[in-house]
């Protein structure tokens, strides 16, 4: 099957909405009214666990619209609406950690949600997840499987399924996961997201159901990296009730001008070609950036990410082993048998692998001596449902090459979008650096998908004789547009150019996506003869991008070249 794009992927973004609060052309309580009915009318209730709810979300606009401005003013998050993945308390509603005999019913947040809510932000619903966060996948919960954004038979991604699913689906401007081993990540780039993943600490952990304490971190999703970041600002902070808790320090990282970025040296896609193309595609971008590429040999972090799958798992047992003791039948069979395996590592197997994670560390830290930061796929594949149904096991380890490694070193990552895969897909890369560059890994990822995705239908096509003006910037993708447009051969045009419009009736014409900086951008764009315009271009799987289009008086008595589907079609026969 191929993938199925929503038609409900509207971005709901913090900027853009505050914008719109103080323009006066919208109010809490109608955008909170707006999401409750989209969460029922999209049919997808594996999204949440506890659904939104119209009355509450009524009386949170009413509070909130009866403040005086000086006093929203105070509150940066004002009216933002924000889901919450349900093994972080929210006072009144219940944390279930989706073990339905799990649930309590907390009377106080979790502090990273107090401080949210501090700044005005409103929790719209608690979300889905593998059971007691045990998994990449998405599909260990008896609440069901959110459904994938862009394919319905591929996985969300896990643990922090609901959250992913959530903002993808414009039911939340931003949500809470957490991130043991890649749970805020791999959900990311399969929703076609922003991850924030910041270093172990910045965020509390109070009032979180713990799945290993030690590694434990509350992530962000989002669709841009500023709305993120903003986020992070607002809810990180000591709280006394996380040992585990850290000041900000902030760390620089280099600009891309400047910026010695590693990559794997031989990347691992387990088979998965539309995955392995599309990260050649990603360091090409990093290039035209003006990154320099450095391979690194990924031993160490290899050797780092299987440990996870060793005494750590021991870690979740102290955390819910004797409720799974207590209430065996309560638990999903597979999240009862893997932490349930940790019931059997020694403690002196526990100091062995303390004392190499040390060297590991010290290791890993030379490599960072080499880079100023990693740029690695978030994920390797990109299973399908089916898949997990074969192997329960197998798909998820594999789905935590790129992630499992970073809180046992104590790295900060962010995984952002990285355009689409040739099978129409979203991929995904994570920048990663070490303790406190949160906020320079998220300078780097602003930039990147900072880029304009352009659209070439005729003469700037590869192999067509002006290419040459994109050359250097990344290919993003090949597909073709909405079926709404008709293609004609103009006359006169030297050398021979077409021209696309929009038509009520028409087909799906052959583009190419290629990634530009603004400035390069303005310069192309200033440089495209009339009739010929750059405008908003409508691609077969819903997204829009600036593209080539034609002033539909310039296609009078023009040939029409619908049929051919493409320019490259018809020039082979004319």
């Amino acid at each position: 099957m191929s993938a199925q794009v929503s038609k409900t992927r509207a971005k709901l973004e913090i900027g853009g909405l505050g914008a719109a609060y103080r323009s006066g052309t919208t109010t809490p309580g109608a955008v909170f009214a707006a999401l409750e009915a989209a969460s029922r009318a999209l049919d997808d209730p594996a999204i949440w666990i506890t659904p939104p709810d119209r009355d509450r979300l009524a009386r949170e606009a009413e509070a909130l619209e009866r403040m005086t401005g000086a006093e929203r003013a105070t509150k940066p998050l004002w009216g933002i609406p924000f889901a919450v993945k349900d093994n972080i308390d929210v006072a009144g509603l219940p944390t279930t950690a989706a073990c339905p005999a799990f649930a309590t019913v907390p009377d106080r947040d979790a502090a990273v949600v107090a401080r949210l809510k501090a700044a005005g932000a409103v929790v719209v619903g608690k979300t889905n997840l593998d059971q007691f966060a045990t998994g990449l996948v998405g599909v260990r919960s008896p609440y069901g499987v959110p459904r994938n954004p862009f394919d319905e038979t591929r996985v969300p991604g896990g643990s922090s399924s609901g959250s992913a699913v959530a903002v993808a689906r414009g039911l939340a401007a931003f949500s809470l996961g957490t991130d043991t081993a890649g749970s805020g990540r791999i959900p990311a780039a399969f929703c076609n997201l922003v991850g924030l993943k910041p270093t172990r600490g910045l965020l509390s952990t109070e009032g979180v159901v713990p799945a290993c304490r030690s590694l434990d971190c509350v992530s962000i999703f989002a669709h841009g990296v500023a709305d993120a970041r903003r986020v992070l600002d607002v809810a990180h902070g000591l709280s006394a009730g996380d040992a585990y808790g850290r000041p900000l320090a902030r760390r620089a990282v280099a600009g891309w001008s400047t910026v010695r970025l590693g990559v794997p040296a031989v990347p691992q896609f387990f088979g998965d070609a539309h995955a392995a193309r599309r990260f050649e595609a990603a360091i090409d971008q990093a290039r035209f950036l003006g990154a320099t590429i450095v391979p690194v040999p990924f031993g160490v972090f290899e050797e780092t990410a299987a440990l996870l799958y060793g005494p750590w798992v021991a870690e979740r047992v102290a955390a819910v082993g004797d409720f799974i003791a207590a209430h065996p039948d309560d638990v999903l069979p597979v999240t009862r048998r893997i932490i349930e395996s940790g019931r059997d590592v020694p403690a002196a197997d526990l100091f062995r692998v303390l004392h190499r994670l040390q060297a590991l560390k010290r290791e890993a830290d030379g490599v960072f001596e080499t880079i100023d930061a990693l740029m690695v796929p978030t994920a390797p594949i990109f299973p399908t449902l089916a898949d997990l149904e074969a192997d329960p096991i197998g798909p998820n380890t594999r789905l935590g090459t790129y992630t499992n490694f970073v809180n046992l070193l104590d790295l900060a990552a962010i995984a952002v979008p990285a355009g689409f895969r040739d099978d129409g897909l979203p991929a995904g890369v994570t920048f990663i650096g070490p303790a406190m560059t949160d906020h320079g890994l998220a300078d780097l990822a602003e930039d990147w998908s900072g880029l304009v995705e352009l659209a070439v239908v005729g003469a700037h096509l590869e192999g067509q004789p002006l290419h040459h003006e994109l050359a250097g910037a990344p290919l993003v993708r090949r597909t073709s547009t909405a079926a709404n447009y008709r293609l004609f051969a103009l006359k006169g045009t030297v050398p021979p150019k077409p021209g696309l419009v929009r038509s009520a009736s028409g087909a799906p014409i052959e583009v190419e996506v290629y990634a530009l900086d603004h400035a390069r951008f303005g310069r192309f764009v200033a440089g495209v003869p009339a009739p010929l315009a750059i405008g908003t271009v409508t691609l077969a799987d819903g997204s829009e991008v600036k593209g080539f289009v034609c002033e539909p008086s310039a296609v009078e008595g023009a040939q029409d070249i619908t049929r051919f589907g493409g320019w490259r079609a018809y020039r082979a026969i004319a």
